[in-house]
């Protein structure tokens, strides 16, 4: 039978191109398991994979078993560092292809932008999806268009699988996300600065 997961409703991201180094992503890390983030996504777009393993395996010893960590694009890192699962962009590894690699238990998510997408992603061996980038963001040199609260909408009507809302969201847009049809929000740019009050913030505004 295949399991359904919970998200937690604050899904953070950690980009290793937002620090200016190893102990400033390490610390954050530690400040957001402090205000209560429980998922956790570890995003290193240029790093090699030494240096991408190095910093997951020290992100998954201080972090322990109190935070669930998800790997981006790469299934085989997230095996070798012990994480809990890999979330995939379009133009990744097909989940098919990523579950093959790190079996069914672990969590597999899948990007979309659009309603195509969307349908595809249902269809495959996915966890949850992400839907966005929902409103304008710079976390991204080539970000897709920008989907709305309306594409959240589509999105919540295309799938029973749960939906993260990503892309520019704000504590004063993420109400809005959830409302919309998103299980979760997940954020990059609002939790760096006092990375553990921001997620407190996040997670009174979010219930």
């Amino acid at each position: 039978m295949k399991k359904t997961i919970q998200l937690s409703r604050l899904y953070a991201i950690l980009d290793s191109s937002c620090f200016p180094d190893s102990a400033a992503l390490y610390l954050t890390a530690e400040e957001l398991a402090a205000g209560g983030v429980t998922l956790l996504q570890y995003r290193n777009k240029i790093g090699s994979a030494r240096q991408i393993l190095d910093h997951a395996r020290e992100l998954k010893l201080r972090l322990g078993q109190s935070v669930r960590l998800i790997m981006n694009d790469r299934a085989d890192l997230c095996l070798a560092a012990d994480f809990d699962g890999v979330h995939l962009g379009q133009e990744d590894l097909s989940p098919g292809s990523a579950r093959t690699v790190i079996g069914p238990e672990l969590w597999l998510g899948v990007s979309t932008h659009n309603p195509e997408q969307m349908r595809q992603a249902d269809q495959s061996s996915a966890d949850y999806l992400a839907i966005g980038p929902v409103f304008a963001t710079s976390s991204k040199e080539r970000p897709d268009p920008v989907v709305g609260l309306e594409g959240v909408r589509r999105a919540r009507e295309l799938t029973r699988k749960p939906l993260v809302g990503i892309g520019g969201i704000t504590r004063a847009n993420a109400r809005a996300v959830v409302e919309a049809g998103a299980d979760a929000v997940a954020v990059i740019s609002d939790l760096r600065q006092e990375p553990r009050k921001s997620a407190e913030d996040f997670f009174r505004i979010l219930g």
